[in-house]
């Protein structure tokens, strides 16, 4: 792989904190709402598949999932009307981030995410500014307790993954989009447990960041992860272990 999502390594190690599970689980609604437009059937519909999975790992309640698919298929009222947009802006050090949108009204979510950025050095740019910089894959999140490297490389690369990296506590497999679903199944069958697997965009060359960059790096994906029509993050920036350790991260 050309590059790394930091900051997806950091939100798992630092896990979700218990006071934001309700805004996950609204986040992971959102999601499997709007998928299940294409159809309430898991087998048949990979992106309402995967986040259905996601909301399992995260053990959101099955009825939960069960009402979001039922609004989504129109089998239950009261599902919004959210328009997919991705933002493209800026951090600290030119540092380049992509910032994907579930959002009911853009022009104040715009303002917002605009507002959010300038209080951490950053500025949201226009269409296609960075997106260049990053590629669609899947990525699958083992932990590295459940298997060896060896073990997971072998099923891994005959299902058709890229690659297979040792992230310390955390193995990471990357995959084609598309290849996602046929290389969790075989990891699966093998009884390797999977601890997550999604889409997400990783970053082709990556910026060092350190000092008050890193700081406010950090501070501008936590106050994009927070805010309410945002469903994922993906930035380019790298910071290394040891500045990571002053940091408390």
């Amino acid at each position: 792989m050309s590059g790394h999502n930091k900051w997806s390594s950091i939100k798992h190690k630092k896990g979700a904190a218990d006071a934001k599970r309700g805004k996950l689980f609204t986040k992971l609604i959102k999601e499997i709402t709007v998928a299940a437009k294409n159809g309430g059937d898991i087998e048949t519909n990979a992106r309402l598949r995967t986040a259905v999975l996601t909301a399992r790992t995260a053990n959101m309640p099955n009825d939960n999932i069960t009402r979001a698919i039922k609004k989504g298929t129109g089998e239950l009222e009261g599902a919004a009307a959210y328009e997919e947009v991705v933002y493209e802006g800026y951090g600290p050090a030119g540092t380049a981030v992509l910032v994907e949108v579930m959002t009911d009204n853009k022009n104040r979510t715009v303002s917002e995410l605009r507002h959010v950025f300038t209080r951490s050095n950053g500025n949201l740019g226009e269409t296609g500014c960075v997106a260049w910089m990053f590629s669609k894959k899947g990525v699958i999140n083992i932990p590295a307790s459940k298997t060896t490297e060896d073990a997971l490389m072998e099923v891994a690369l005959d299902a058709g993954a890229e690659d297979v990296i040792n992230d310390g506590d955390t193995f990471l497999i990357y995959t084609e989009a598309n290849s996602l679903e046929a290389v969790r199944s075989a990891l699966e069958k093998k009884n390797i447990s999977v601890g997550s697997a999604e889409i997400s965009m990783i970053p082709q060359t990556i910026v060092k960041v350190t000092g008050k960059d890193a700081e406010n790096i950090l501070k501008l994906m936590e106050n994009l992860e927070d805010h309410e029509d945002v469903q994922k993050v993906h930035s380019n920036f790298d910071i290394d272990d040891e500045e990571m350790s002053r940091l408390n991260v």
